[in-house]
């Protein structure tokens, strides 16, 4: 039996943004298919206070803008945060052709899971990379119909900004429908990530659902 150690792997502010970002993505799932899909209707009323449509999109634009919020700072946290360094060497992991044939391996039950310097082993690497280019995607193009939403305020000052990436993508419907693929590229992400995420969990015995609530992970030190 082996023995483990326990080793300081993710930082509060990246377990803080993680969570955040989960239930962001949640409530923009719901909220967004209500605008895009009614599926939902206010109860009979004479008077003019059933505005449950402005409702759902006032709250999917706050939550969309904490959405951006969160994935500036988990930005700034991979890039510079000193504890997030685990998160930036798993580059060399990714870039490693070893690493990824015993990854693979390990996936397939015909091998043991390779000796990782980063905490992320390559392919939960590239698919956190694709995740990120999705959620970056939907926030600029939730901002462009943020600003087609409201043109006082913050919406005025921004439509001259998002205005040529507008017309970059081929304009607002453009926009509009690669919001929507983002959104789906998301959602398959989620149940693959939750499954391999209880799969690495069960297999390797080392805390990695645990890692993302306590910030520590389980390392085997020997082997007896």
């Amino acid at each position: 039996m082996g023995k483990r150690k326990t080793e300081f792997e993710f930082s509060a502010g990246l377990r803080w943004t993680h969570w955040i970002r989960a239930v962001s993505i949640f409530a923009l799932t719901v909220s967004g298919f209500y605008l895009a899909y009614v599926f939902i209707s206010p109860e009979t009323s004479d008077e003019p206070v059933l505005f449950l449509n402005a409702k759902f999109r006032m709250w999917h634009e706050i939550i969309g803008f904490v959405l951006i919020a969160v994935t500036i700072f988990k930005s700034y946290l991979f890039l510079a945060d000193r504890v997030s360094i685990k998160e930036r060497v798993a580059f060399w992991d990714l870039v490693n052709p070893k690493i990824w044939y015993q990854q693979i391996m390990y996936y397939l039950f015909l091998g043991k899971h390779p000796e990782l310097k980063g905490a992320y082993n390559p392919i939960q690497f590239l698919a956190y990379i694709g995740l990120y280019a999705m959620v970056f995607l939907i926030c600029v193009t939730g901002v462009i119909l943020y600003a087609h939403s409201y043109h006082e305020g913050l919406g005025g000052v921004l439509l001259g900004f998002v205005r040529p990436l507008e017309a970059w993508m081929g304009g607002l419907s453009m926009v509009r429908e690669i919001h929507h693929i983002a959104m789906w590229a998301i959602l398959i992400f989620v149940p693959v990530h939750i499954y391999m995420a209880i799969f690495n969990s069960i297999m390797g015995k080392e805390g990695s659902i645990d890692a993302i609530i306590s910030g520590y992970r389980f390392n085997k030190t020997d082997k007896h």
